[in-house]
């Protein structure tokens, strides 16, 4: 009897080692193969000889932390001479609203420099203060978005006054498909100045690499690339903590939502704005819901849902009031083309609609309407028919894809 016991117990322990075993091959493997971001590789050898001795100005925002939730500011200055901070729309802590400027600050006795003021370029009195300008900022995979535009005045300021750009890359919340309308050179706006598709694929540093050569900017630049990434990847694949990148962008599924309806809020249609799910409906008093639902549901769209929905927003379009449309789902992130989703539900509710939909003009005395800014063309207001549109935008994203390819640091 005593020997079964002690047999009993051997066996075990035997089998609390191998789970612990087990346990710690997993832990190791989940860490070798977790994506690390390029500010979490600045004090690596290879790296730190691009900060080492150098006064660095940082471009960044909230969004600026590694995988722990550091802040970029923290880090650069706790390793580094951090002389300057630049910050995009929406300011440092991305509290401020859309198209609001703002002025000079400063972080812990950092100035704190706005490049949406007075000017959205770098001066040179800014930059006399420092030698090397550190880019570390998330971007949201959707050409309509500045911080991009930001990057490229940056990057155009450091080739005139000779100082070097290094790229910190994070990852495409989109991942790397690339889809819509190339924006054609009439459309060229701070919200798009490059003829890049709607969905470009580009993560910052790709993008920063690929403007640098094909838009002649030649400006001295490095790009510190991250490590166990993927191109294919989605946010939630890289195991990284979202941080609102503006004040309507609050989670990773936010962007895949901004990349349909972006352009749809241009008008009298209410995106959501101002509800707690931003750019995920789409309607407008004069709608009834049953009947928009019921039309999207007919057109079919590849990994797309809808569920009626009625909402009130607080703020932007409609404020107060109450909205009849539907709320729009990413069911599949493969099949779904978010850019064609966009246009087809645009093209159905103006089927539904033809007299009751309108369109804002860009204001501030300049010509044209904002939809056509921020699509890249003027086809949407325009009322193309989709089988005109569609295979031309497919063309052009598969010639994009081929000029973009030498750029690409992902497979």
């Amino acid at each position: 009897m005593l020997r079964k016991i002690l047999l009993l117990l051997l066996c075990i322990v035997v089998l609390s080692g191998c789970m612990l075993t087990n346990a710690k091959k997993m832990d190791v493997e989940k860490s070798s193969s977790k994506v690390v971001l390029g500010i979490e590789r600045v004090t690596e050898p290879e790296f730190s000889k691009l900060f080492k001795g150098k006064r660095l100005g940082l471009f960044t925002n909230q969004t600026g932390v590694d995988s722990m939730l550091r802040s970029s500011v923290d880090i650069l200055r706790g390793q580094y001479n951090l002389s300057a901070i630049f910050v995009p729309e929406h300011g440092l802590y991305g509290a401020v609203t859309a198209g609001e400027k703002f002025n000079d600050s400063q972080y812990q006795n950092i100035p704190v420099l706005s490049l949406y003021g007075a000017s959205r370029r770098p001066s040179k009195e800014m930059l006399d203060k420092i030698d090397t300008m550190v880019v570390d900022i998330q971007d949201v995979g959707v050409r309509h978005y500045t911080y991009f535009s930001s990057l490229a005045y940056i990057m155009e300021a450091c080739a005139k006054y000779n100082k070097e750009v290094v790229v910190l890359d994070r990852p495409n919340p989109l991942d790397d498909k690339i889809q819509g309308p190339v924006l054609k050179p009439e459309y060229a706006t701070f919200i798009g100045l490059y003829s890049i598709p709607l969905r470009h694929g580009f993560t910052i540093g790709e993008f920063a690499r690929y403007i640098n050569k094909e838009e002649s900017i030649n400006c001295q630049l490095e790009v510190v690339p991250m490590r166990n990434y993927r191109a294919s990847m989605d946010w939630a694949a890289t195991g990284l903590p979202w941080v609102q990148t503006s004040p309507r962008i609050p989670t990773a599924e936010c962007a895949y939502l901004y990349c349909i309806t972006g352009s749809l809020g241009n008008g009298n249609l209410s995106v959501g704005i101002g509800t707690g799910k931003p750019f995920h409906f789409v309607g407008a008093p004069f709608m009834d819901a049953a009947q928009v639902k019921q039309a999207l549901d007919a057109q079919n769209l590849p990994g797309i849902g809808f569920r009626a929905a009625v909402f009130t927003p607080e703020a932007g379009a409609y404020a107060g009031k109450l909205v009849h449309g539907v709320e729009i789902y990413v069911l599949d992130k493969e099949q779904a083309n978010l850019a064609e989703a966009g246009y087809v539900i645009l093209q159905t509710l103006r089927q539904l609609y033809p007299d009751l939909i309108t369109f804002k003009e860009r204001g501030y005395g300049l010509k044209g309407y904002k939809i056509d800014t921020n699509l890249g063309e003027s086809s949407a207001r325009e009322n193309v028919p989709a089988q005109d549109v569609f295979p031309r935008w497919q063309q052009e994203a598969k010639d994009f894809a081929k000029k973009a390819k030498p750029y690409k640091l992902y497979q």
